[in-house]
């Protein structure tokens, strides 16, 4: 190996080059004054960036300087038309500007001038579709309005919302609060005060006033007019429409809402706890502490054709009183912009979940108690699509014994047929005699005729509850399953060129299957309820009723399902194939009609059971009219 040699020369080029950059750095240093210059420059930028994010979100405390001889005459020229508020017009406030907010679940923009919110936006949800990059904007290019009316005590009557506020945020620990003031003087004003917490769709809105006894005339409320134009943000313009609805809370938790359909709809109810404009899956809700003694509201349909008027779906106003409290307001409320979603509006124990449209009675308390509770359950695991089915199943099953009793009488009505259809002939002019023997003859066999109605009757409200579950369950917007998208909304396969009417522009997958299900069901029991119910006197032909039927409720379903939400009509095309399997178990395994003919027979050898009260009451009126019959006879 060669040995390494000290290289001289080489050492010699390191020691120039460094003694280089020495000479360099130091001819390059800056003067005493281009450090100063530079230090100054800093300094200006970082005023210049804190500047531009105190203009961005308005948090500067603006000062109230005294009054120049300038500002006198300015100010005496605006107390022409402004009175004691001309004082607002006079502060570096009194401009076109705004001051935003925002937390994890929105962003809202308010106005210096009027002090209201003029723009809404929730950053979790999309318009339309998933993946539309268009967010839901609630509020948003004037579509929205707060005014107070102001009535002076110079007899003036000025509008909130024409005049100037002055914003003021700050943070009370995670908590911003936005104070906006219209102010009389320098400790006098009229105060709109925006809290709004982290991750929270709830923003706290306080109104008071201080010192404007002498600017304000306290002899009647102030009238506070809220009036928001909705916007479209669902695929459907129809089902939007139907479930866009002005909704309150009144007289200690009482509850009603205002015509979804009303064309200039007004009521007028007292001790108002809330307001919410409500759309079908979002809404806007005003509540108070102090209930409002007697407002106004009102709702006017915005969409006169559905092919043109795709923008805005309702226009709603609210009018309500804000009452003095020794010559002052005061008044504790809160804004919800959001989700018109169950679990969240309950969340604030406000009862604000009572807007969801789960339908009165029982239907209602299928909703809370069983479809809610089970689904949910079932969501928070599985896919919803599957959620659905699994939901479906569980439900059909419940009530499958329910099912078996009403085919059971069904069974019993058939093998009576026989001698049913004997006695009709029988007693063929005598209608009369006929029925009574016909109530004896069920009697003695121990047959209810009525034993197949109730079940089918006890099933109608489990029926008429997931009608109205479904198209309520937020949860279920934009979740894909299958071929559907959006299990909240019609699963359209195909886009028509053209609108039928009642039907729509699209075809609808979902609703075909469910139509089939319901053609298949009913071809296979009608039969059955045909052989179970004899024509009837007078009564009218109920096979050919049934015949029509088996087609006229698959169309039916086809029609009025095309729009709706594609987990509805998954619900009913799963809940009919379910029904099918069942009644098919039931009567090929489970109900033997020999054993039902047997058992009637032995029934006939029995002491008759005692009637019911009901079966008396009818046999009562038969013997009543046979009466009246042979008296007229005699005449």
């Amino acid at each position: 190996m060669e040995e390494k040699k000290f290289d001289l020369n080489s050492i010699i080029g390191f020691v120039l080059i460094f003694g280089i950059l020495i000479w360099i750095m130091y001819q390059n240093q800056p003067s005493d004054k281009e450090i100063a210059a530079e230090k100054a420059k800093k300094e200006l930028v970082a005023t210049q960036e804190a500047q531009a994010k105190a203009d961005k979100t308005k948090t500067a405390v603006l000062p109230v300087a005294a009054a120049t001889p300038g500002d006198t005459v300015q100010l005496a020229q605006l107390q022409k038309t402004l009175g004691g508020f001309a004082y607002s017009a006079t502060l570096p406030s009194a401009k076109e500007s705004f001051t935003t907010i925002e937390n994890e679940k929105m962003i809202l923009k308010i106005a210096n001038k009027g002090g209201y919110i003029v723009e809404a936006t929730l950053k979790e949800f999309e318009r339309f579709e998933k993946g539309s990059k268009q967010l839901v904007e609630l509020i948003k290019d004037n579509n929205a309005n707060l005014n107070i009316q102001l009535q002076t005590t110079d007899n003036r009557t000025l509008n909130s919302k024409d005049l100037f506020f002055e914003p003021t945020l700050t943070k009370i620990g995670a908590d911003q609060v936005l104070t906006m003031r219209l102010k009389a003087g320098a400790n006098e004003f009229l105060e709109y005060k925006y809290i709004l917490k982290p991750n929270d769709y709830l923003v706290g809105f306080d109104i008071r006033s201080q010192g404007l006894n002498k600017v304000l005339n306290a002899a009647k409320p102030l009238d506070l007019q809220w009036d928001l134009k909705t916007y479209r943000n669902e695929k459907s313009v129809s089902i939007e429409k139907r479930f866009a609805e002005i909704q309150y809370e009144y007289d200690d938790e009482k509850y009603n809402y205002v015509s979804p359909n009303g064309v200039g709809k007004e009521e007028t109810p007292e001790k108002v706890s809330y307001v919410a404009f409500k759309q079908h899956f979002f809404t806007t809700i005003l509540s108070t502490d102090k209930p409002f003694e007697k407002s106004k509201l009102q709702s006017d349909d915005l969409v006169k054709d559905e092919k043109i008027d795709t923008a805005f779906i309702k226009q709603f106003r609210a009018t309500l009183p804000l009452a003095f409290s020794n010559g002052e307001i005061d008044y504790k409320m809160s804004w919800y912009f959001g989700p018109a979603d169950y679990k969240t509006l309950k969340s604030y124990d406000k009862n604000f979940e009572k807007i969801i449209p789960l339908g009165w009675g029982i239907f209602g308390w299928i909703n809370r108690w069983v479809f809610i509770p089970l689904f949910g359950f079932l969501s928070s695991y599985i896919a919803y699509g599957i959620a659905i089915i699994i939901f479906t199943i569980i439900i059909k099953l419940a009530m499958s014994p329910i099912t078996y009793k009403s085919f059971l009488s069904q069974a019993k009505m058939k093998v009576l047929r026989p001698e049913i259809t004997e006695l009709g002939e029988k007693f063929k002019k005598d209608p009369m005699k006929k029925q009574q023997e016909t109530m004896k003859l069920y009697n003695k066999a121990g047959v209810n005729p009525m034993a197949g109605c109730i079940p089918a009757l006890i099933q109608l409200p489990f029926m008429y509850a997931s009608f109205q579950f479904f198209p309520s369950a937020f949860e279920l917007r934009q979740k894909s399953f299958l071929w559907a998208n959006d299990l909240s909304s019609f699963d359209a396969i195909v886009k028509l060129p053209f609108h039928i009417p009642l039907y729509g522009d699209h075809i609808s997958l979902f609703p075909i299957l469910a139509a089939i299900a319901i053609f298949f069901y009913m071809k296979m029991t009608s039969g059955d309820q045909q052989m179970a119910a004899p024509q009837q006197e007078g009564m009218p032909d109920m096979a050919k009723m049934m015949k029509i039927m088996i087609y006229v409720s698959p169309l039916m379903m086809l029609i009025f399902f095309n729009s709706y939400g594609a987990g509805l009509s998954l619900y009913n095309f799963i809940s009919n194939l379910i029904t099918i399997g069942i009644m098919f178990v039931i009567k090929n395994y489970i109900v033997d009609t020999d054993k039902i003919h047997a058992q009637i027979q032995e029934n006939k050898l029995k002491e008759p059971k005692k009637p019911s009260k009901f079966q008396q009451r009818l046999q009562d009126v038969m013997e009543q009219q046979e009466a009246a019959k042979a008296q007229n006879k005699k005449k």
